[in-house]
C-alpha cells in the first residue's frame, strides 16, 4: 500500500468557534461545513480536497493534551505552504494572534511553530525546491536547526519561488 500523503486530519477541541475563528482568520482556511457546538470542516486555501481539517468540539472541561509529557500522541501537524513570501506573511498574523512559538531553519525546511486555541502544536513550513537541493545542503539537515531568518531566505531563495515540487509532490510527468 503505497502511501503518497496526508489526505486530511481530526482534532478535538473545546470550542467549535474559537477554533473556526483560528483557522479561517489567522490560517486562511475556508469553512466547508459548519454545525454550531458541534463540528466544522475545512479546506485549506489552493487545495481541492473535500476537506483538509475536521473538528470535533468536546467542550469547555476538556484538559490539555499531556501528549509528548506523559502520554502518547500527537505531537504537531504540518502544513506546507509553496513561497516564502506565504510564509512571511503566516509568520506576521500567527505572531498578531499570539500563536506562534517558534521558528526553525532545517536547511532543507523552512519552518514556524505554533499552537492553536486549544494548545495543540501545528506547523507551517516552506520546502527547498528539489532542483536547488544539493549534497551540501542535504548533509548539513542532518545537523541542529538554527533559528528561521526569513528575509534571508527569501534574499537566497525568492519570495515568490515555488517549494517542494518534486520533494512532497510528484513532479508531473
Amino acid at each position: 500500500m503505497p502511501i503518497t500523503r496526508l489526505n486530511h486530519a481530526v482534532l478535538y477541541v473545546r470550542d467549535i468557534e474559537r477554533t473556526r475563528a483560528f483557522y479561517e482568520g489567522v490560517l486562511g482556511f475556508t469553512t466547508l461545513v459548519f454545525l454550531p457546538g458541534q463540528a466544522a470542516f475545512f479546506q485549506a486555501a489552493g487545495s481541492t480536497n473535500d476537506h483538509d481539517l475536521g473538528t470535533f468540539q468536546i467542550g469547555a472541561g476538556a484538559g490539555p493534551s499531556a501528549a509528548g509529557r506523559s502520554t502518547v500522541g500527537l505531537y504537531h501537524l504540518a502544513w506546507e505552504v509553496d513561497t516564502l513570501a506565504e510564509l512571511s506573511r503566516l509568520a506576521t498574523a500567527l505572531g498578531g494572534a499570539g500563536a506562534l512559538v517558534g521558528a526553525s531553519d532545517h536547511v532543507t525546511t523552512k519552518a514556524l511553530y505554533a499552537h492553536d486555541p486549544d494548545g495543540i502544536e501545528l506547523e507551517v513550513c516552506w520546502l527547498v525546491p528539489a532542483e536547488l537541493l544539493t549534497d551540501e545542503l542535504r548533509a548539513a539537515s542532518k545537523s541542529r536547526p538554527a533559528p528561521l531568518d526569513i528575509d534571508r531566505e527569501i534574499e537566497r531563495y525568492g519570495a515568490d519561488t515555488r517549494g517542494g515540487v518534486g520533494v512532497s509532490i510528484p513532479a508531473a510527468s
